[in-house]
């Protein structure tokens, strides 16, 4: 079986091979779903912008299917404090941001800041890249399955204040959404989970996963939650 064993230098590959049945839907949407179906905010064509990757990463726990992420330190200058997924900019030893770099930077800096084994992770599909327009980032959404688990936790306490998994259960119950805004204006959905307030482009990826993965449930748009300009 193709699996992403090393995040250096070693191929790394992607693969659908035995994956649960469960993941079939999130597979289909990362095959057929559009840049703009995911965001309005696409790389800039001139080829600019930061290239990086994130890692989403569902694994199953003892909730049912779940992901891993992570918060942010309260230190940090941009986005103190934000849940996020594990990711970060590309390094010249990731390779071609094209093709497999985005692979190894989003296993390696998803070990870098939780500590995970990437060899326990069998990564099956890949988003458009969408762009940060505040950060000046591309990000390339990566796809794994945490097909063999392994402990996770801070590594960094002046980069992470916390890791943590959140039941997809819990991401589509209608309790647990809203719509954030900004002082700026700037509206999107939002995840109360795991005692955080997960928005932004995090918020927004994972709203459009579970759109055309079909597991979204009505919800009610018009409840607001409050950003304030540190956000």
């Amino acid at each position: 079986m193709a699996r992403a064993s090393e995040t250096r230098g070693g191929a790394v590959t992607l693969s659908k091979e035995g994956l649960p049945d469960w993941l079939a839907p999130v597979v289909r949407a990362a095959e057929t779903v559009e840049p703009l179906q995911l965001s309005r905010f696409l790389p800039p064509e001139n080829g600019t912008g930061r290239q990086s990757a994130v890692l989403i990463l569902f694994g199953e726990g003892e909730h049912g299917p779940e992901l891993l992420l992570m918060e942010r330190a309260g230190s940090l200058r941009s986005h103190p404090g934000q849940p996020s997924f594990p990711g970060g900019a590309l390094d010249p030893e990731d390779g071609d941001p094209h093709t497999d770099g985005p692979l190894r930077a989003a296993l390696r800096e998803a070990e870098e800041e939780t500590g995970l084994d990437p060899s326990g992770v069998q990564l099956f599909g890949v988003l458009p890249a969408l762009y940060i327009p505040v950060s000046g980032f591309v990000v390339t959404p990566v796809l794994g399955w945490w097909r063999e688990p392994s402990p996770v936790g801070v590594v960094d306490p002046n980069e992470t204040a916390r890791v943590f998994t959140v039941p997809v259960a819990d991401l589509t119950d209608p309790d647990h959404r809203a719509t954030a805004v900004h002082p700026s204006g700037h509206r999107g959905p939002a995840f109360l989970v795991e005692s955080a307030l997960v928005w932004g482009f995090t918020a927004g990826v994972i709203d459009r996963l579970l759109h055309f993965a079909g597991w979204e449930r009505p919800w009610d748009r018009d409840k607001q939650v409050p950003l304030d300009w540190r956000s």
